[in-house]
């Protein structure tokens, strides 16, 4: 059995599944609107440890970092959900937590109006965790906690995703590479036989395991991974065309960073929208919250190029803030 990781922080709410193997835990707000947007996917708990450097370690030629103050936020397909949830587009999320106070700060930070929790909770692994030391919001360190998760867990969560895609019209794949999605071609070629889109947020560099997905939102360096060094944008249309024929699948959104973003359609049809963010203070997240903004205005009934404008700029608004965060409508300049 894993050992566990307790950071030693005072634990706050959230409900705790009985720690014998993997059970689910599930919760909603009351009164929420009935979600149409399921996210499943691996579910992370941010911690930022913030304070001041004023000295080296006589230990060791390291920084020695003050401690100020700590916070927690949702991460990986959480903060998709918290995204969601902040432009008012209810939505359900699956993941495998551990039995933990970081389990339950992360059901804590997701219990909010409009958030559907069905999470796979196990007393076998730690909950994963990013933990960041600050000194003047410039990251000095980052420790990462993560288990791989027991077979038990995998196809609970497999089982649980399956079921509650038949609920939901679009269905949004958050993969970080922490194990949740290890089935996911199977996942995804059981949600092709349903009602439902799969927009998918790619983590691994063989991107076969998307096979059948309606988008694929991959950034520059996943997108070299697959289809190679490009030479110029003819280069990578054709590129990415033959991707999506070798795939089946029907758009791709690749996020380039400074440059902005670019949807592929197998129609033959582009759109490339460029950065709105005047000054970039930090992509933590960013990937997250435009694959929540571009699944919102679609529920909105909006166009998908309308959405992929209104998910650029939600981008452009999300660089310049701290750490894991999120946007509003309000924000955007959009009615609820």
């Amino acid at each position: 059995m894993t050992p566990k990781f307790e950071w030693p922080l005072s634990p706050h709410g959230g409900a705790v599944a009985p720690a014998a193997g993997a059970t689910s835990a599930s919760r909603a707000a009351p009164g929420s609107r009935a979600p149409s947007v399921l996210i499943a996917g691996d579910c992370m708990l941010d911690v930022y440890l913030e304070g001041a450097v004023h000295r080296i370690s006589p230990e060791a030629p390291v920084p020695v970092l003050h401690l100020r103050q700590q916070s927690h936020r949702a991460g990986g397909a959480a903060n998709v959900a918290l995204n969601l949830s902040t432009l008012d587009c209810p939505c359900t999320v699956t993941g495998v937590v551990g039995d933990d106070s970081a389990g339950e700060q992360l059901a804590a930070l997701l219990d909010r109006p409009g958030i559907h929790q069905h999470l796979i909770r196990s007393d076998e692994v730690n909950t994963t965790q990013k933990i960041r030391l600050v000194s003047q919001r410039q990251q000095l360190l980052r420790m990462d906690v993560e288990d791989p998760l027991p077979e038990a867990c995998v196809q609970s969560f497999n089982a649980l995703a399956r079921d509650l895609a038949h609920r939901h019209r679009w269905v949004l794949v958050s993969d970080y590479g922490k194990g949740a999605l290890r089935d996911v071609q199977a996942l995804i070629g059981a949600w092709r036989h349903q009602p439902c889109r799969v927009l998918v947020d790619p983590k691994r560099p063989d991107l076969q395991a998307y096979r059948g997905a309606w988008l694929l939102k991959p950034n520059l360096s996943e997108m070299r991974a697959a289809v190679g060094h490009w030479t110029d944008e003819k280069d990578l249309c054709e590129r990415v065309a033959g991707l999506q024929r070798s795939l089946e699948i029907d758009h791709i959104l690749l996020t380039r960073g400074e440059a902005g973003m670019t949807l592929f359609s197998r129609e033959g049809l582009s759109l490339h929208v460029p950065a709105l963010a005047r000054e970039v203070y930090d992509v933590s997240g960013a990937g997250d919250t435009v694959l929540a903004a571009l699944t919102c205005f679609l529920v909105r009934g909006e166009t998908l190029e309308d959405a992929v404008r209104a998910a650029n700029r939600a981008a452009g608004l999300v660089v310049q803030k701290f750490g894991t965060a999120s946007v509003t409508l309000e924000e955007m300049g959009m009615a609820a």
